[in-house]
């Protein structure tokens, strides 16, 4: 652990609390990636703590095609997408190099059952890019606002349709080189749909207006970098009353007005392939950098300019998070690193709380509510832990399917998306 920048932790950071901040506050629907609020976290949910493939399990729907996004609700219908072969795939050729239906499906929440298939955008054989096998055609998690759903396939384009599928607006214009496929999801913020767009070249992040569709801003990374391909969710934050961009990507995070697309700051690293959504809670920023060695950054956001030697307040050189995106509550930052190792660390300096070995593989973002922690595996086993200063395991509950997809809450209950299936698991 290195500390070498405390000595630029402001004071009040020190003897404030670290709780949620008013930007975390709960939803009573999940609308986009990790939540309305963008935290992963739902305080007050009480959700199932014990489950497998038979017990606790209210509904199995099985989905058609692929897809790794995660499913977002209103309550009463979940949204997910999905990348189902079409022609050449039925023709009996190579499925992952044919042509697809990139799709929207609507699920009604109660039944389960599957409600609406809509293709959203036809992608040809000739367009389909190489992925990677822990990627899919349609991994991006779709956003919920209001009467509109945005729908984002990377470099494969963009759409708008209403809460039945039909389309308002599409946008293809910002195709690029992608590195393994598709990755991270977009953020919304004031009337722009914000996400980064880092291929094998020539990588920047990208605002369309939620209106029409049409390109509003667009930002390229002013750095070099030997590998370019990231594949980050951006987040949204608040500082000073006034919103932010903070979008990593190989070799430096930015932090970007959202009005115009400018750069407010930015801070240099040596990363590339960085995947984890940074989180931001108590006047600090976590943002992972690496994929090769697993780094991160905690940054106070509050500079302008390059603040690479002034903002960052300390950073742990290896086992962060290469996929999984942290949690961070109450002081405590909650992460669990792809190799399945489980740390607690203190958010204002950095030392380690406590550290564990979950065991297994992990992509999906854990999620926390009610006091809990969830931590999915990509072989489907859910292991919760009290959300804590001391590491305590409440339970292990194994689907026996594979899946990359980050839970969602929906009520009283939780949803999971395997590479088969959409389960919503409710203790009775």
């Amino acid at each position: 652990m290195d500390t070498r920048a405390n000595r630029f932790l402001p004071i009040f950071l020190l003897l404030a609390g670290f709780g949620v901040s008013k930007a975390t506050a709960a939803e009573p629907t999940w609308t986009q990636f990790r939540g309305a609020d963008r935290a992963g976290i739902v305080p007050d949910a009480a959700l199932p703590v014990q489950w497998d493939a038979k017990k606790n399990i209210r509904w199995r729907t099985e989905l058609p095609g692929e897809g790794w996004s995660s499913p977002v609700t209103d309550g009463k219908r979940i949204y997910l997408t999905a990348a189902i072969p079409s022609d050449k795939a039925a023709a009996g050729e190579d499925a992952s190099n044919g042509s697809f239906d990139l799709s929207l499906l609507i699920i009604d929440a109660e039944t389960g059952e599957l409600q609406t298939q809509q293709t959203l955008i036809h992608q040809t054989a000739e367009e389909t890019q190489k992925i990677h096998a822990k990627n899919s055609h349609a991994s991006p998690t779709t956003i919920l606002d209001g009467d509109r759903l945005y729908s984002h396939f990377g470099f494969q384009g963009t759409v708008c349709t209403d809460l039945q599928g039909k389309t308002l607006w599409i946008n293809r214009d910002l195709s690029f080189k992608a590195i393994h496929g598709n990755g991270g999801s977009p953020v919304l913020v004031d009337n722009r749909l914000v996400f980064t767009c880092d291929g094998a070249s020539e990588p920047f992040v990208a605002a369309l207006k939620t209106d029409t569709g049409e390109l509003a801003w667009k930002c390229p990374r002013p750095v070099e970098a030997k590998k370019k391909f990231s594949f980050c969710t951006p987040a949204v934050i608040k500082v000073d009353s006034k919103q932010q961009i903070v979008a990593p990507g190989s070799n430096c995070v930015l932090g970007i007005d959202p009005a115009d697309g400018s750069i407010l700051w930015q801070v240099d690293y040596d990363g590339y392939s960085v995947i984890p959504q940074p989180v931001y809670a108590g006047g600090i920023l976590i943002v992972c950098t690496s994929y090769d060695k697993g780094g991160l950054l905690a940054i106070d956001p509050r500079g302008r300019g390059n603040i690479t030697e002034t903002n960052v307040l300390w950073q742990l050189d290896k086992g962060a998070p290469k996929t999984p995106t942290p949690l961070m509550q109450s002081g405590l930052l909650y992460m669990i690193n792809d190799a399945g190792v489980a740390y607690c660390l203190d958010a204002a300096s950095g030392d380690r709380v406590w550290q564990k070995r979950i065991g297994g593989q992990y992509s999906a973002s854990p999620l926390l509510a009610d006091g809990k922690i969830y931590f999915t595996s990509e072989a489907g086993e859910t292991t919760v832990i009290q959300a804590s200063r001391d590491f305590q395991e409440l339970a292990r509950n194994d689907l026996g399917e594979r899946t990359l997809a980050s839970l969602a809450p929906l009520d009283s209950s939780i949803l999971l998306r395997t590479a088969k299936a959409l389960y919503r698991i409710e203790t009775p």
